[in-house]
């Protein structure tokens, strides 16, 4: 099961002199971690570093030292998001150098913290399989129907009124079969409940 970041969030520590400022956000495309990448460049400009990386699904892996000692800055930040499991993520390290050398063992614990305490800051949201779906039924079988799914962690995306009700609906999985027996039940065989397909949404905040 992946993770993602639950919400954007900054963190913020000094190590010897130097000031580490990380930042993580949760990213859907290589575009927008480059846009986040290049809004913090912009927002510290002033910085002597702006180390980065990301994760996008399996595939996508990208990261920078940005003017630090080869493999001091992005390779342990990433390695942060690898151990936890948690994908769809862009973390920018800012560092204010103090003017003390931290040594390459140094900077290496200290890209990975910086990169780690954002990622806490932010929590964890795990990603789960919903199945989506439709039913139409009547107006006095409105309120009943809606219990129903909230009695199963599922969620309404919609309702369209209109001589009858369309409701679009989200459930986790193996709520649908067990949605669908309760409708027939209750609506003696009149309401069904059409499948529109699963997609991946991610669950509460979780502490790392």
């Amino acid at each position: 099961m992946q993770k993602i970041p639950f919400s954007a969030a900054q963190s913020e520590f000094t190590e010897k002199r130097s000031r580490f400022i990380g930042q993580v956000w949760p990213v859907s495309s290589e575009e927008e971690a480059q846009e986040r990448i290049r809004s913090a460049k912009k927002k510290y400009h002033d910085a002597r570093h702006n180390c980065w990386c990301y994760i996008l699904g399996d595939t996508v892996l990208r990261y920078s030292d940005d003017g630090e000692p080869q493999g001091t800055a992005g390779q342990p930040m990433l390695n942060v998001f690898q151990r936890e499991g948690v994908g769809n993520v862009c973390c920018v390290v800012t560092r204010y150098f103090g003017g003390i050398l931290l040594g390459a063992g140094g900077l290496t614990r200290a890209y990975g913290k910086a990169a780690r305490d954002a990622l806490s800051a932010a929590g964890v949201s795990t990603l789960h399989l919903w199945s989506r779906g439709q039913l139409h039924c009547d107006y006095s079988l409105l309120e009943r129907i809606k219990l129903d799914i909230a009695a199963l962690d599922g969620l309404v995306d919609g309702m369209d009124y209109g001589a009858d009700v369309t409701i679009t609906v989200s459930l986790p999985q193996g709520a649908f079969q067990v949605l669908q027996q309760r409708l027939t039940e209750l609506s003696a065989g009149s309401v069904t409940l059409q499948p529109l397909g699963e997609s991946l949404r991610p669950g509460p905040r979780e502490e790392i």
